[in-house]
Parts: C-alpha cells; sequence; structure tokens
C-alpha cells in the first residue's frame, strides 16, 4: 500500500484522536461493492506500518474510536470546567498576573514618577499631565492656553528632560 492513502476516499469525517491513540483506521473503496479497510500505525522502528483488516475488526475499531471521542467530549465539557482553579486560570492565561514584588516595585516606581512631576514648574507640570495622562495634542493644548504649538512641545519636552534628571 502506497504511503501516501488517498484519505478523500474515506466518507468517514476527520476526527480528533486522544494523544495516546497510536493507530488510524480508513477505508478506500467504501461506496463500492469491495471496499478495503487498512490500519495504519508506526512500528518500534518508527516505520509506519498499513495492513488491510476485515471490515468487523475495523467496525470495532471505529466503534472505540467514537467511545474514546464520546470520552474527550466529556472531559473537555465537563472535567476541565469543574476544575477551574487560580492555578488551572493561570496557566491559560494570555498574560500572566504579576506578582507581589512587581506589584510592589510598579507601584514605588509611580511614587518616584508623581513626586518628581511635582517638582516641575507649574506651566510644564500643567502641560506634560494634560498630554499625558489626559490625552490631548499639542493643537489642543495650545487652543486650551492660547497660544502656538511650539511653545506648548517645548514646554513638554523640557519637562521629560527634568523628570529624567530628578530620576536618575
Amino acid at each position: 500500500m502506497d504511503k501516501h492513502y488517498p484519505k478523500s476516499s474515506d466518507p468517514r469525517p476527520k476526527r480528533r484522536r486522544s494523544k495516546d491513540n497510536p493507530y488510524e483506521i480508513y477505508s478506500i473503496g467504501a461506496q463500492t461493492d469491495q471496499p478495503h479497510y487498512y490500519i495504519a500505525f508506526t512500528d518500534s522502528t518508527g516505520v509506519r506500518q498499513e495492513l488491510e483488516i476485515d471490515e468487523s475488526l475495523f467496525d470495532v475499531l471505529d466503534r472505540f474510536e467514537l467511545d474514546d471521542l464520546s470520552f474527550l467530549n466529556e472531559v473537555d465539557n465537563h472535567y476541565e470546567r469543574s476544575e477551574l482553579t487560580e492555578a488551572s486560570l493561570n496557566a491559560r492565561a494570555f498574560e500572566l498576573p504579576e506578582t507581589v514584588e512587581e506589584t510592589v516595585m510598579q507601584r514605588d516606581e509611580n511614587e518616584r514618577l508623581h513626586r518628581a512631576i511635582a517638582m516641575l514648574p507649574e506651566k510644564q507640570r500643567k502641560r506634560l499631565t494634560l498630554y499625558y495622562f489626559r490625552g490631548l495634542t499639542y493643537a489642543q493644548i495650545a487652543e486650551k492656553e492660547g497660544c502656538t504649538i511650539m511653545p506648548v512641545k517645548c514646554s513638554i519636552d523640557t519637562a521629560i528632560e527634568n523628570l529624567k534628571k530628578f530620576l536618575s
């Protein structure tokens, strides 16, 4: 038998299988007078083996696959949901939660930043706050203060330089 058998001739839909299932069954010519049934597996030497089997054995293996699939679905739908613990949810998380140390360090950095911002001259502090914390553009800040964009940009750039000095 060719190692690349025609999958399209098997009328059964493709099924997911347990990772522990070492074999695959398929049929060729199931809609004809002479159907052929096969089992394929990889032997202990790593060579793929394909053997023709009779219809009764094929039916038994097919029933076993359906039972196995039913069990996999039951595990997915019932057992897994009953074991939703903090650890299992964290294992699935896209982004892991911060540790206590990371939270404390982040809080300390935020406090240092706020103290440094408080040390800025009032105009720099106000413009920096509007730009970074309120999300206003240079043009919106300039319009609000009745000036051009350039002094706003220079003031914010100077504030950033001052913050770098304070924080280093």
